[in-house]
């Protein structure tokens, strides 16, 4: 019998598609929990209902096709989760746009475009899709989870280094956001049973619009290695588990993370605070 130790879990993943969101998606759903795939890309959303309808995972991955920009989806993608499986247990927030959608033409050179270069446009809809989707989510289910008595909520960042690195805005600002954030929410939520991390894949992501990024990196060295999206599910997956009940405010890097060793080694490689205060590493 395949073990499925995430059996009793519900989980929402944003930007559960493609990419990242996908494999994490997947990675849930073959441990045992119950996915609510959030994401506004239709053609992501029919090929995802389309892989796991009639398979081992047919009834265990529900794709929503949502535009987390608005409130309204938010209430949906929330609603959906609670009146299909009863609740919600994590919340994976990991919608996102980033250099490849935001300035295609400059992403190869970031050091030749200046912040006043972008458009209003462009800076609210990074804005609104990389911090205040997630804000949005979270602010609906904690009331959920804390009533619960137990929860995860685990946001996708970036490199510390990317998020203040010329040519980043807003991306970088966007991303920042979302890092502080998750260290307010790990504070007010403690004692409450539910848990706020956060989990980066530690280097650029091997996902759909990297192409170039690919290329310019084989061409310059200057990326030794892209980080595939499976690379992502062994830590996910700890941290949506009952073992991370006295872990919260971290961040970790998956590409740090070997399945092969034990815990506390993967917390000690891996593993420093969320937001930008320097403290020690959690106790695995």
């Amino acid at each position: 019998m395949t073990e499925r130790p995430l059996a009793d879990l519900v989980a929402i993943v944003t930007g559960g598609g493609r990419g990242l969101g996908r494999a994490m998606t997947l990675g849930l759903a073959h441990a045992g929990a119950r996915v609510i795939a959030a994401a506004h890309i239709a053609e992501d959303m029919t090929a995802l209902d389309g892989e796991t309808r009639g398979s081992a995972l047919d009834g265990r991955v529900v794709p929503v096709l949502a535009d987390l920009r608005r409130p309204a989806d938010c209430d949906r993608v929330v609603a959906t989760a609670v009146e299909r499986f009863g609740g919600v247990g994590a919340l994976v927030n990991n919608a996102g746009l980033t250099f490849t959608t935001i300035t295609p033409d400059k992403f190869r050179r970031p050091d030749t475009q200046r912040f006043y270069e972008v458009g209003d446009a462009i800076v609210q809809s990074v804005m609104d899709t990389n911090y205040v989707a997630a804000d949005q989510l979270a602010r609906r289910v904690a009331p959920v989870m804390v009533q619960h008595g137990w929860g995860r909520i685990i946001s996708v960042t970036t490199m510390l280094e990317t998020m203040n690195r010329t040519g980043s805005a807003p991306y970088g600002p966007s991303k920042a956001a979302l890092e502080m954030a998750s260290e307010i929410w790990a504070k007010d939520l403690a004692g409450t049973g539910v848990t706020v991390n956060v989990l980066n894949p530690g280097g650029g992501a091997n996902t759909p619009g990297m192409a170039e990024e690919r290329r310019e990196a084989s061409r310059s060295g200057r990326m030794s290695k892209l980080v595939e999206p499976d690379e992502m599910v062994p830590p996910l997956l700890w941290l949506a588990s009952r073992a991370t009940d006295a872990i919260t405010g971290w961040r970790f890097d998956a590409n740090r993370w070997d399945p092969a060793l034990p815990v506390a080694e993967n917390v000690r490689r891996s593993g420093r605070p969320a937001g930008f205060l320097l403290r020690e590493p959690p106790a695995a």
